[in-house]
């Protein structure tokens, strides 16, 4: 089975950014390699990105949002990762299951072990090999955001975001082998040499047997 490579971060942290520059330099390289996004990825996925996205006119409660992103990923997962992986396609995903502890767990106060468990029920217990977690200060992510016209989560109070950034500290923290926590305030071309270079070694590892 291929690499499967998610990609985390609070609010403008670059992780789409890097989630792209990863994806292009491995096509480059001629690697099978599939891009996709939580939640998103599938026409369903799409549709319910579209009701989380939007601001407060739509009520949802914390605990509707881990339904909601739990069917997402159910389907994303049995309809795109699951069977690119197992043609020996490379995975890169923007967000998965640790976003859902981050926002919906420590940011809104749904208990982590039912979340776990939802998380272990949509994805039959598929676990990334590599998490890309770029850790940057809640006010500099806020403010790249600015004049972009703010979403449901964007728009949440700073204690939010703040709560947000140290649940993925802690996770990180509890798994630091499967975990690549780097300073988002690097420079782009930093990351992406910070990211390529664990990559790479995973590849000659796997190359290896």
């Amino acid at each position: 089975m291929a690499l499967f490579i998610t990609f985390e971060g609070g609010e403008g942290c670059g992780k789409s950014t890097q989630a792209r520059a990863l994806y292009r330099r491995l096509t480059r390289s001629g690697v099978s390699v599939m891009l996709t996004r939580e939640p998103g990825g599938t026409l369903l996925g799409e549709q319910t990105r579209r009701h989380l996205k939007r601001a407060r006119e739509l009520p949802i409660s914390p605990l509707a949002e881990v339904f909601l992103v739990e069917a997402s990923r159910a389907q994303l997962v049995k309809e795109a990762i699951r069977p690119s992986l197992d043609r020996n396609i490379m995975v890169i995903c923007d967000r998965y299951t640790h976003s859902t502890l981050a926002y919906q767990g420590y940011g809104r106060g749904v208990d982590l072990d039912i979340i776990e468990t939802v998380n272990g029920i949509a994805t039959g217990g598929l676990s990334p090999d590599l998490v890309v977690l770029l850790d940057i200060p809640v006010e500099m992510g806020l403010a790249r955001k600015k004049g972009t016209g703010r979403d449901r989560f964007e728009s949440e109070n700073r204690a939010f975001h703040e709560r947000v950034r140290e649940g993925y500290r802690t996770m990180a923290g509890a798994d630091p082998k499967r975990w690549l926590v780097i300073d988002g305030t690097l420079s782009a071309r930093e990351i992406q040499g910070r990211i390529w270079a664990r990559v790479s070694k995973m590849r000659r590892r796997e190359a290896d047997g």
